[in-house]
């Protein structure tokens, strides 16, 4: 039996159309959400430099990619993981109004990350931060940007069937929105893992609110750092957290697949409470840090957009190798040769 693709498995396009559908989609999403969000492209780095508390920790345990600038002294650089405090300073910076913001092109390498059908060093996403003010840092606030970005989907997912007809449309008209209190709630028997792909599956796509933040059984549903998101702000009815991840139901692996990460941002009191939660108060000396601290950082909601998984799941594949190029096992290469899947 197959140990890395479906039983069955065969891919529904040859190779040059599935790279130009890949284009396809990349640049009709990008279209969608710039527009359905209001908003400007600019460009942004590949790498910044060390101990700026400017790249994204993640987790708080991945480790960036590092290395030495010659013609400045050896001074050490890190490659992004992702750009979500960049972002922030690139609204103050440029002075968007609320309302408004940025979007990018983000590239990032995460070895630490696991390599599996929809995971890989190599990271593709549309990173997109929007200015908000004081009144809109609420949970009606968030869930309403939600349904604008999963619009932009609905919408690309028709003009890719219409032009690659193999590609049925199968996304539900509308998202379902779940607070992982509810989820642990429901099935606390379940892991975090477990619950999500249950509840995708049911709903076929779906918004867990509240990733980050401790849930009754003590366990939060995945990991956020404390400095980006806001987890820990109440937001009615008992629960906390303005933030969560779309997630949609692979009916191609039968699993669960993240897209998006996203939130409302952390303002000044939410920094220092979520630095606390993690014991991580000396992180508010770095020069990030010390910005927003200072009022100098506007507010505001972002997050990440998957490039590489959205083509996966638009386009039915089984791996994400086939639409992204970076490296995997030999056993994997290996596999994929055998069903007559081409891998990047």
């Amino acid at each position: 039996m197959p140990k890395y693709f479906p039983e069955g498995y065969t891919p529904l396009m040859e190779q040059k159309q599935t790279e130009r559908a890949i284009k396809y989609i990349k640049d009709t999403f990008e279209r969608e959400l710039s527009g359905g969000l209001r908003l400007s492209r600019v460009t942004s780095p590949r790498f910044v430099k060390s101990g700026s508390g400017i790249n994204d920790d993640l987790n708080g345990v991945e480790r960036p990619v590092m290395f030495q600038v010659g013609n400045l002294g050896n001074q050490q650089m890190e490659v992004v993981q992702s750009l979500a405090k960049w972002k922030r300073m690139a609204l103050a910076d440029h002075g968007y109004a609320p309302g408004t913001g940025i979007y990018t092109d983000m590239d990032a390498i995460r070895p630490d990350d696991e390599l599996d059908a929809i995971h890989s060093i190599y990271v593709d996403q549309w990173d997109w931060e929007l200015t908000i003010t004081e009144a809109d840092r609420n949970l009606d606030f968030l869930k309403a940007v939600v349904r604008k970005i999963y619009s932009a989907m609905i919408r690309t997912e028709f003009l890719v069937s219409e032009m690659f007809p193999v590609c049925n449309p199968i996304l539900p008209k509308q998202i379902t929105f779940i607070h992982t209190e509810d989820a642990q709630r429901e099935l606390p028997h379940l892991c975090p893992e477990e619950r999500e792909k249950v509840l995708a599956k049911r709903h076929g796509a779906i918004f867990l609110i509240g990733i980050g933040s401790p849930l009754a059984d003590g366990i939060s549903h995945g990991g956020r750092a404390p400095d980006y998101d806001d987890w820990s702000t109440p937001s009615g009815g008992g629960y906390t957290g303005l933030n969560g991840d779309i997630v949609v139901w692979d009916t191609v692996r039968n699993d669960s697949m993240e897209l998006s990460s996203m939130g409302i941002r952390v303002d000044r009191e939410a920094l220092l409470h979520q630095l606390a939660i993690r014991k991580m108060e000396e992180r508010a000396k770095l020069y990030w840090h010390q910005r927003l601290l200072n009022g100098e950082l506007p507010l505001c909601i972002g997050g990440g957009f998957g490039q590489s998984r959205f083509c996966m799941y638009l386009l039915k594949k089984a791996h994400i190798g086939e639409v992204q190029a970076s490296v995997w096992p030999e056993d994997v290469r290996a596999e994929a040769k055998s069903l007559g899947v081409f891998l990047l």
